[in-house]
């Protein structure tokens, strides 16, 4: 499970044995949370995020954080995904102590 980044206790990573589309998981104490990348001419054009079906939803505050962690980290998760499942590179994650704007 190649973690992304650490927010405060929500840890966004993606699962080893990942498939198109790009997207992204969100945890934090139980809950998850995904969000998919939709990509045009090579750009993040929209991000979608949903629940996870049969699994406990993110507390409303952490799905607030998992929104903008993903909104602000959007392009270098995308190579991030390209670097993991592409290249077969070696993910180091990134603990993020300070609060998002």
């Amino acid at each position: 499970m190649p973690k992304l980044y650490e927010y405060f206790g929500l840890v966004v990573f993606f699962y080893t044995n990942e498939h198109e589309p790009i997207h992204v998981h969100g945890e934090f104490q139980g809950g998850y949370a995904r969000a998919q990348f939709v990509i045009k001419d090579g750009k993040v054009s929209r991000i979608v995020f949903s629940e996870i079906n049969g699994k406990r939803p993110l507390p409303a505050a952490k799905m607030k954080d998992f929104r903008m962690l993903v909104k602000a980290k959007a392009d270098d998760i995308v190579q991030r995904w390209i670097d993991c499942f592409v290249f077969n590179k070696q993910i180091r994650p990134e603990m993020i102590n300070r609060k998002l704007k």
